[in-house]
């Protein structure tokens, strides 16, 4: 069950300005963890489930994303699996070892684990459905070198 209190995300996300999701809740401040940082400007963010996958290891994390106009989602990786699909707006989403790809409205894609990527929005705002399946007591994005 989705509890909507207390929700943590990667202060080093917020730092850099790209998306990360808010994860862990209370059960991650109770273990020493920092509290929730502030959006990065340009971002809105929803989680709208969290459920925990069979055995001990990862949590399925799905969310709602809206990126302003003319934002840069830096170049980061996931401890697990993100399959998106964008509702609205585009951009160019670039994933090491493949072709920059330009996304528009019922475009999705998949990034394995520790893969780096990153996304630049364009022009409208943009708006993504995301799931990701990823380790728990992780970060949810770690940022990757250029």
């Amino acid at each position: 069950m989705l509890n909507r209190r207390g929700f943590i995300n990667c202060a080093i996300c917020a730092v850099t300005g790209f998306a990360a999701i808010e994860v862990a809740g209370t059960q991650a401040m109770a273990q020493g963890q920092a509290a929730p940082a502030a959006a990065p400007t340009g971002i809105t963010r929803k989680v709208l489930g969290r459920t925990d996958v069979p055995g001990d290891k990862y949590v399925a994390i799905l969310m709602e994303a809206e990126f302003d106009g003319g934002l840069k989602v830096a170049r980061h990786t996931h401890p697990g699996i993100e399959s998106t699909y964008l509702m609205a707006g585009g951009g160019v989403l670039s994933v090491k070892g493949q072709a920059d790809r330009t996304l528009a409205p019922g475009d999705g894609f998949q990034i394995p684990p520790e893969v780096p990527h990153a996304f630049q929005v364009g022009a409208d705002k943009t708006k993504l459905a995301i799931t990701y399946i990823v380790e728990k007591d992780k970060p949810l994005s770690t940022p990757a070198p250029e």
